[in-house]
Protein backbone atom coordinates (compact mmCIF):
# COMPACT_ATOMS: atom_id res chain seq x y z
CA UNK A 1 0.00 0.00 0.00
CA UNK A 2 2.83 2.40 0.85
CA UNK A 3 4.33 1.97 -2.61
CA UNK A 4 0.99 2.80 -4.25
CA UNK A 5 0.60 5.95 -2.14
CA UNK A 6 4.16 6.99 -2.98
CA UNK A 7 3.53 6.48 -6.71
CA UNK A 8 0.32 8.52 -6.46
CA UNK A 9 2.14 11.34 -4.68
CA UNK A 10 5.00 11.44 -7.16
CA UNK A 11 2.58 11.26 -10.09
CA UNK A 12 0.57 14.15 -8.67
CA UNK A 13 3.74 16.16 -8.24
CA UNK A 14 4.68 15.44 -11.83
CA UNK A 15 1.21 16.47 -13.01
CA UNK A 16 1.51 19.82 -11.25
CA UNK A 17 4.95 20.51 -12.72
CA UNK A 18 3.70 19.52 -16.18
CA UNK A 19 0.64 21.75 -15.75
CA UNK A 20 2.86 24.69 -14.88
CA UNK A 21 5.06 23.97 -17.90
CA UNK A 22 2.02 23.88 -20.17
CA UNK A 23 0.93 27.31 -18.98
CA UNK A 24 4.31 28.67 -20.06
CA UNK A 25 3.85 27.42 -23.63
CA UNK A 26 2.69 30.24 -25.83
CA UNK A 27 0.14 28.07 -27.60
CA UNK A 28 -3.15 28.40 -25.70
CA UNK A 29 -4.51 25.03 -26.79
CA UNK A 30 -2.63 23.37 -23.91
CA UNK A 31 -4.14 25.54 -21.18
CA UNK A 32 -7.20 23.29 -20.83
CA UNK A 33 -4.95 20.27 -20.30
CA UNK A 34 -3.11 22.18 -17.60
CA UNK A 35 -6.38 22.80 -15.74
CA UNK A 36 -7.13 19.08 -15.59
CA UNK A 37 -3.55 18.27 -14.63
CA UNK A 38 -3.81 20.79 -11.79
CA UNK A 39 -6.96 19.11 -10.51
CA UNK A 40 -5.70 15.53 -10.68
CA UNK A 41 -2.23 16.43 -9.44
CA UNK A 42 -3.60 18.20 -6.38
CA UNK A 43 -5.95 15.32 -5.60
CA UNK A 44 -3.18 12.74 -5.87
CA UNK A 45 -0.88 14.76 -3.64
CA UNK A 46 -3.74 15.26 -1.17
CA UNK A 47 -4.19 11.49 -0.96
CA UNK A 48 -0.48 11.09 -0.32
CA UNK A 49 -0.47 13.78 2.36
CA UNK A 50 -3.50 12.31 4.10
CA UNK A 51 -1.85 8.89 4.22
CA UNK A 52 1.28 10.34 5.79
CA UNK A 53 -0.70 12.60 8.20
CA UNK A 54 0.69 15.77 6.64
CA UNK A 55 -2.47 17.71 7.36
CA UNK A 56 -1.30 21.24 6.37
CA UNK A 57 -0.22 19.97 2.95
CA UNK A 58 -3.39 17.89 2.68
CA UNK A 59 -5.58 20.95 3.29
CA UNK A 60 -3.51 23.07 0.88
CA UNK A 61 -3.87 20.51 -1.90
CA UNK A 62 -7.54 20.04 -1.16
CA UNK A 63 -8.04 23.79 -1.55
CA UNK A 64 -5.92 23.68 -4.72
CA UNK A 65 -8.16 20.97 -6.18
CA UNK A 66 -11.31 22.93 -5.29
CA UNK A 67 -9.90 25.99 -7.04
CA UNK A 68 -9.06 23.87 -10.09
CA UNK A 69 -12.59 22.44 -10.09
CA UNK A 70 -14.13 25.91 -9.91
CA UNK A 71 -11.86 27.10 -12.73
CA UNK A 72 -12.92 24.17 -14.90
CA UNK A 73 -16.58 24.82 -14.12
CA UNK A 74 -16.23 28.51 -14.92
CA UNK A 75 -14.43 27.72 -18.18
CA UNK A 76 -17.10 25.23 -19.27
CA UNK A 77 -19.86 27.67 -18.39
CA UNK A 78 -18.15 30.44 -20.38
CA UNK A 79 -17.60 28.15 -23.38
CA UNK A 80 -21.25 27.11 -23.29
CA UNK A 81 -22.34 30.74 -23.13
CA UNK A 82 -20.17 31.89 -26.04
CA UNK A 83 -20.83 28.96 -28.38
CA UNK A 84 -22.83 30.28 -31.28
CA UNK A 85 -25.56 28.03 -32.66
CA UNK A 86 -25.03 26.78 -36.19
CA UNK A 87 -27.42 28.22 -38.73
CA UNK A 88 -29.49 25.75 -40.68
CA UNK A 89 -29.88 26.59 -44.31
Amino acid sequence: MKLLIDVLGWSGSGFLVLAYGLTLVENNKYVNYAKYLNLFGALLIAINCYYYDALPSFVSNLIWSVMATLTLYKTKKREHYFVKPKLKI
